[in-house]
Parts: structure tokens; sequence; C-alpha cells
């Protein structure tokens, strides 16, 4: 020991002047740095870099904006930050200690900085940097109230200035208001801001009735509110939860058996129509439209919008969609080779998916032919993993159930439901483009067959346009433009914007009761005889479809007072299955939904025949008047508008049969067989049929109509133009003029 003194003080006297460079050396670095400290302290808030405590006094955070269904309950909260705020007095002890002791234990006894902790992590911090951090309480109030003077960026210049005005807010407030507004201000994650807006959106209920488990899963949040989502990640937030009640019982807040209970507590979070998680799809299409009208004031006012979605129709809908979407996964309808759903989700990296997805994706609307009123607006399968709004956003193949919008235009251009078309292969040549055969999806052909049943055995649109077309059949002539806004108000209950649902007339109440009646036997006896078949026996019409490569399948159906529309099909567009048919795979998700919603509702009435409706018995394979010589499976009752009606008996049966006529029963055989090569029609005007008087040449706007051409055009039932329609009026429509009996003989 004597030894190693001498070598020290030897080394001392042989290195006197290196000794001396090393302490002045140290002394200047220390003083440099405490002159450093000192100035950054003093000089970090210099020409307004730091906010204002003074505006803490008159500090109102945003509110947010809610939407409520056609009934008044809550459907969910619109806002950059949703808070609700509460007073300290009405937040549980028990909540005020578990945020304490997790966030800042000292809380009570700093003025605004630990400096336990803060040295603490300044001494680590060469071997783990401020990872760590040593934010308290105030520290965090003071970055989260003021953001634009007080960056989220990790430095050391972030840390000083939130010292600098926690210091401040410590010295102008006490304890108690401080916790106050730390705790209405803090994010929880799951868009919620505040203990009181948390409790209500992870438990449905109130701060002021959480349990000692609750409180410690808000506790738990501030960490990470990502990570710690109890709703998405209940196994890591249990863990957290379990953590932070364990810090309580250590430092003395609860007992050793309050604390074993409180970790033995089940996860019993609030369902979605509590905590504001309802149709979502329908909450972002609704945003959009109120961001577009009142911009940064719907975010910051808290708005009241009374919206038209019905909340027991969509939780059916909701249901009803899933189970078919998961039946078809299952293989119930034939082989299913794509990836499905739960393998998806099971499977899949980070927290939410891209905008296009691997597995089945569908869309379902519902709204009121009367008004256009939307009660059900279902997007896609998880509004988490993809929040691309499938039935606004997305172009699709319609398949056969754009047909009623081309056979209403046959209507409206004197057509009945007897005439005949044909339904033949056909291959169209256009110069430098390779030929074009259009096919039926089980790629067979009927030949001459009435318009009736071309329509009861089936351009890109968006599924809503498609869907909110049909309102102008269950609406007998009368297009309702789809909305879903019934009336904004201010927080004093002023009504700031009361959109006008927007009516048409595009047929008229004859052809669009034809129209109905030949959609009725798709339902019937058509390609969605099933829907009969399972039951649902109430006056409703509809169409299937399916395109050519079985990459989308639909059911668009309907009565008096409701119309719903289903979609299946792929983000990346691909063959659902082998022979994938809207009748089967869609049509189900529509029975079980109308099903389920008609046993809280009274039965849609039917649609009244109008009195210009005559009926006549003809012979279908030549749609004219039957005479005693026409088999009995061939003739039937058909509905004509009066002066459509044929007059003319049929001449392909007895004696006056005209043998030159194509001949056709009631269960055609195919005009194309397996191994027999068809033969391609060729393309002309289609003829006038005998029995029928031609039909004026002249412009007649189709029920679908896109040419945009003539600005003075009647409206359509599917119009893209988007022009300011006729509002219409409560006052009658006036009867048809009857149609002039034809003067050409028959």
């Amino acid at each position: 020991m004597a030894a190693d003194t001498n070598n020290k003080l030897r080394f001392h006297k042989r290195h006197p002047t290196l000794v001396r460079v090393v302490l002045l050396s140290l002394t200047f670095l220390v003083a440099l740095g405490v002159g450093g400290a000192y100035a950054t302290w003093a000089l970090i808030c210099r020409g307004n870099q730091c906010p204002s405590i003074e505006s803490l006094a008159e500090y109102t955070p945003h509110q947010t904006s809610k939407l409520y269904a056609v009934d008044g309950r809550f459907i969910a909260e619109l806002g950059l930050e949703r808070r609700t705020l509460v007073k300290i007095d009405e937040i549980p002890k028990i909540v005020q200690d578990a945020f304490v002791n997790t966030e800042d234990k000292r809380f009570f006894q700093h003025a605004g900085i630990d400096w336990h902790r803060a040295v603490g992590v300044v001494l680590k911090s060469p071997f783990r940097g401020y990872s760590q951090g040593f934010s308290t309480i105030t520290m965090q109030l003071a970055r989260n109230v003021f953001p634009e003077k007080i960056s989220r960026e990790k430095s050391i210049i972030r840390k000083v200035k939130e010292a600098k005005v926690a210091r401040e807010i410590e010295a102008k407030y006490d304890k108690k208001k401080i916790l106050e507004l730390y705790l209405n201000q803090i994010d929880l994650g799951h868009g919620a801001y505040g203990v009181e807006t948390a409790s209500q959106r992870y438990f449905g209920k109130s701060v002021r009735d959480l349990n000692l488990a609750e409180a410690a899963t808000l506790a738990a949040l501030p960490k990470a509110p990502a990570r710690y989502n109890p709703v998405r990640f209940p196994e890591r937030a249990i863990q957290r939860r379990n953590t932070v009640i364990e810090l309580m019982r250590q430092n003395g807040r609860i007992s050793d058996a309050d604390a074993s209970r409180a970790k033995a507590y089940p996860l019993q979070l609030a369902n979605k129509s509590i905590t504001g998680e309802t149709a979502p799809y329908f909450v972002e299409w609704v945003r959009q439209q109120l961001d577009a009208q009142f911009g940064k004031q719907l975010y910051e006012q808290g708005l009241k919008v009374y919206t038209t979605l019905d909340l027991d129709m969509q939780g059916s809908a909701e249901r009803s969609l899933e189970r078919q979407a998961r039946a078809i996964e299952s293989g119930r309808f034939g082989p299913y080779s794509h990836e499905t759903y739960e393998h998806y989700v099971a499977h899949r990296e980070g927290d939410e998916g891209g905008g296009t997805s691997p597995y089945l994706q569908s869309a379902f609307l519902a709204l009121d032919p009367r008004n256009g009123a939307v009660r059900v607006m279902i997007g896609g399968r998880d509004f988490d993993d993809s929040k691309f709004n499938r039935s606004v956003q997305a172009l699709r193949q319609p398949g056969s159930t754009f047909k009623p919008i081309v056979y209403s235009a046959a209507i409206q251009n004197g057509r009945s439901p007897s005439y005949l078309v044909n339904d033949s292969p056909l291959v169209l040549q256009v110069p430098g483009q390779p030929e074009w055969a259009p096919q039926n999806y089980d790629l067979k052909f009927l030949g001459q067959i009435p318009l009736r049943q071309s329509l009861y055995l089936s351009a890109e649109g968006y599924p809503i346009e498609l869907i909110s077309a049909y309102s102008a059949f269950a609406n007998l002539g009368v297009r309702a433009s789809p909305n879903a806004i019934i009336r904004v108000e201010n927080q004093k209950g002023e009504i700031l914007w009361q959109p006008t649902p927007t009516r048409t007339q595009v047929l008229s109440p004859e052809e669009a009761w034809i129209m109905v009646d030949m959609m009725k036997d798709v339902i019937r006896r058509g390609s969605a005889a099933g829907v009969w078949e399972s039951g649902f026996h109430l006056p409703a019409g509809g169409k299937t479809g399916t395109t050519n490569d079985g990459t989308n399948v639909w059911f668009v159906g309907y009565t008096a007072d409701l119309i719903a529309g289903v979609w299946f099909g792929l983000d990346r567009p691909s063959k659902i299955k082998d022979n994938a048919q809207g009748g089967v795979l869609a049509a189900p998700a529509w029975t079980a939904f109308m099903t389920e919603v008609y046993r809280r509702k009274p039965a849609p009435p039917d649609w009244p025949r109008p009195l210009s409706i005559v009926t006549r018995e003809v012979d279908i394979s030549s749609g004219l008047l039957q005479t005693p010589y026409c088999p009995r499976n061939l003739v039937t009752s058909e509905f004509y508008i009066s002066g459509t009606e044929p007059t003319r008996d049929c001449d392909k049966h007895g004696p006056y049969a005209n043998p030159g006529l194509p001949t056709i029963d009631t269960n055609p055989i195919p005009l194309v067989q397996p191994g027999v090569p068809s033969r391609p029609i060729t393309v002309t005007p289609p003829a006038v049929q005998p029995g029928y008087e031609p039909v004026p040449s002249k412009r007649v706007p189709t029920v679908f109509d896109t040419t945009r051409r003539d600005t003075a055009r009647r409206p359509t039932v599917f119009d893209t133009t988007r022009r300011p329609a006729r509002v219409l009026t409560d006052t009658p429509r006036p009867p048809a003029p009857a149609r002039p009996q034809a003067t050409n003989p028959r």
C-alpha cells in the first residue's frame, strides 16, 4: 500500500506539467458543460420558441363531431382527437394512482423535473441512449398540449424545452389541476384521448365506474398505445396491465389481495355498437361528404350528424354477408383454392394490411327506394385491414344485373315481355382487334326466347350506382339518388345543413310495373329460385349477375320498401371458383338478410297494377295471340302496356302455320353442344316481328345512359352524368296518355 502511494507521488513529481494540464482541462470541460447547460436553459425559449403558459388557462381541446343512426342511437365520432372532458373529482382515485405510479411515481414530490430519474438516465445514456426517457407527467402535458412548439423528435433540445415549460406550469398550477389536464389530454390509442373517452371506447362505461383491473389497463397504454391496444392485442394488454398492478402493489397503493384479484380479472371489452365502431365504411363515406361541406369545422366544433343508417339492418347484413363468405371459403359450394380470411389474419405480419387483400372480399348496400336513404353499407370484410370501400369506390363488372337496365329501355321503346330475342352465338369482327365472342356463363345458348325468359335465366359500374338504379323498379318509375345525411346540427341544436333527397321520374309506372313483374320471375323460377325455395315468399324482384370468367357474382333484389345488393369477388380479379354463379353464391346472403329484417318489420306491400296494364293469352314461341292449335305448354298469360299487346293470331301451329319460323318449347335444347362447333350469327339491326307495330326511329333515353350528349334528355335510371335532377313533389303524377292504336295490318 505504501509502495503504491509513493509511486503516485513520484508520478506527480515526475510529470507536474501533465497533471496540471489534465486537471485544468477537466475543470475547463466541467465549466464549459455547466455554462453550456445554463446557457441552453436560459436561451432555449428565446424568440418565442416556447409556448406561453398563459394560454393554458384558456385551453379548450377540440371536440369531436358525433354521428347518430336514423333512430338516434350513437354510431361514431369524427375528429382528430376523440375526447370527452371530466373534472379531476370525477376521476376515481384508483385511476389517478394507476397513472401516477406507472408514469411518474414522484409526481407529488418534484416541481416538474424528476432529478433522480434524470440523473440516472444521463449517466446511462452513453450505453443505452435516451430510449428510456425521464419525462414526468408535467413534461408529457407540456408536449401534448403544445405540439406545435414542442416536437416529438428524440433530442436533448426537446427534453430541455419540455423541462423548461414543465417548470413554468408547476409554478402556475397546483398538482390537482395539472393531473386533471394530463388525464384529459393523454393519447390512449384506438382514437381515444383522455380517460373518459378511452373508458367508453374500451369498456363501454364511464371512468367513474372502472375497477382496479380496468384502471390498470388504461394506465398501461401511454407507454405504447398501439402495441398494448386491448382490442387488437388482448394478450399483450393483459400482460402490461398486470405489470402496472404489480407496480401499484410494490408502491403500497393496493394490497396483495387486491393485486391478486385484479390480475385474475378477465378482460371484458365493450361491443362495437357501444364503442362507436359500427359500420366503419359507412362512417368514412359520410365523413368525406361532411369534410367537403364543413372542412375544419367538422373536427373541432362538435357537430351532431343525424344519418340514415339503420343499426339493426347493418348488424343483420354483417352477419349474413360474413356467414356466406365463410361458407364459400369452406368449400360448401365446391372446391375453393384461394387463401381464406382466417388464414390471412393468422399469418398477417404487422398491424394492418395493404389496400388489396388476397382473400374473398364482399360488399353490401341496402337503401330505401322511396327516398334513397342508405340503411346499410359494407365495403369489405375488415376495415382495419383494408379501408378501400368496395361499395362506392370499386368499378366492378355487373354481369346480368345490368340486364334490367337494358330491358327497361326496350320496354320504353314499345317492346313487351313476350317480344322474342335471339340468344345465339355471336362473334364481332373489329378491324385491328381480336374477335369478340360474348358467351353465357354456362356456355349454352337458347335461341329465340321471349324477353321475360331471357331476363330470368341469366360495362363496369360502381355497386352503389347499380344498386340504387334498381330504385326505379321498386318505386314504380322514380329513381332515388342514394343519400346518407338527414341533417347536421351545431352544439346549440341549430340546423347547419339539411340535404334534400333527390327523386327523378325515369320510367312510367306502367313500364316499371312490367319490369317488376318480369324480375319477380327471377326469384320465383329463374336464376335466383333458391330465394323462393328457402321460404322467402314476400313480394320481391331481383336479378343475379355472374361475369364470364367467374370473377364477380352479384344479386340485387328489392321489395317495395327496401333494396339490397350483394357482391363477392377478389381484389385482384380471379375466378372465385369453378361454376361460380350469383344465384348460388350471392343470393343466399341477400335472402338471409331480408328474412331477418322482415321478422322485425311489417311485410312489404305488393306493387299495385296500373289500370292501363292489360293481359293476353299468347304463344311464347311466336309472341302472338294463342289459337286452338297452339300446344298448351306454350300458352301463357302475359301483361302488356295498353297499345303494345299483339293483335294477330299465332301462325306457327295448325293449318296456317308458317314452317319458316323457328319453334321452341319451355325446355329448349341448347344450340351449342359439346364437341359441336357453333356458327356465328350475323349482326344486323333487329327486325320487327309479326304482330308488332314498328317503333318510330327516334332517340329514346336508355335506362342506363352514359352518352352525355343530349343536355336536355330525359333522366335515366342509371345516370352517370351527375347533372342536377328534377326533384319530385308530392303532387300525383298525371296518368300516361294512351298509346295510339296501330294503323298497319298485323
